[in-house]
């Protein structure tokens, strides 16, 4: 006689029942300590037929954004989920984003989630005059639910050396780049000027430290430098990448990243 496989025998009810169970027990244990549950949600946001009308080949876009779980502490996770909701990242709602023809896309990317600490960038991209895109980024405790900043982070006696640091790697790379336009046929010797003066006037800042971001290879300070965009191109890329342990002076011993750094 064939055996009837179990879950035949299984009301369909309590089978999905069972098995959102199983899912989700599986999802909680596959959580490592310090970090947060992360599952994507994509919307193709429908454009008002207002919109639509007006703009019929942007009837359309797509919002990819996180929804978190798996904190210990709710407060913290309601924290972090209403820090990190889509109106709080732009500034605009998603019925914002129906109402307006622009946005094309809408995404995020984890950057570290580990050691109670949650790096996340968010971008959107659209057409309006022409193409643009935006960024926002965050580096979150998993302990408060805060925002990190630089005084949470680092020294506050070393911040100052620890801007002039960075500033370093910025001015070098300016100097590339004013090297570069030497030889850009497109620019004429007053545009080349121009640029060569508006470069030379950039300077990595003391405020500037709270952009940063956490990886697995170390900390990246970020720096815009807020170019219009018909030079934006010509913008250094902003992003300087130093090793926990070129950063161990630095590092608050008491502070949430104190775990990432060598010997700790």
């Amino acid at each position: 006689m064939r055996a009837t496989p179990i879950l035949q025998l299984i009301p369909r009810s309590s089978l999905a029942l069972l098995l959102v169970s199983v899912s989700a027990t599986l999802t909680a244990q596959s959580l490592a300590p310090g970090s947060i549950g992360i599952t994507p949600r994509r919307i193709v946001l429908q454009r008002s037929p207002k919109v639509a009308k007006q703009f019929p080949e942007r009837k359309t876009a797509v919002v990819r954004y996180p929804t978190l779980r798996g904190l210990d502490n709710p407060q913290t996770l309601k924290k972090v989920q209403t820090l990190l909701a889509v109106k709080n990242v732009f500034g605009i709602s998603l019925n914002e984003y129906r109402e307006d023809a622009w946005l094309e896309e809408f995404d995020y990317k984890v950057g570290y989630n580990k050691n109670y600490l949650f790096d996340v960038t968010f971008s959107q991209s659209g057409m309006g005059a022409y193409p643009d895109s935006q960024s926002k980024h965050f580096i979150i405790s998993l302990r408060t639910g805060n925002v990190i900043t630089a005084a949470d982070a680092f020294d506050g006696k070393g911040l100052p050396k620890l801007a002039q640091t960075v500033d370093a790697k910025l001015q070098a790379e300016i100097r590339e780049i004013i090297n570069d336009l030497a030889s850009d046929k497109e620019l004429d010797n007053e545009q080349r000027e121009s640029l060569k003066s508006t470069l030379s006037e950039l300077k990595f800042k003391l405020e500037n430290l709270d952009e940063f971001e956490v990886g697995a290879k170390g900390i990246t300070f970020l720096f815009d430098a807020g170019f219009p965009h018909v030079i934006q191109a010509l913008q250094p890329d902003g992003r300087y990448l130093f090793s926990f342990a070129a950063l161990k002076p630095y590092i608050r011993s008491d502070g949430p990243l104190a775990p990432l750094v060598p010997g700790n």
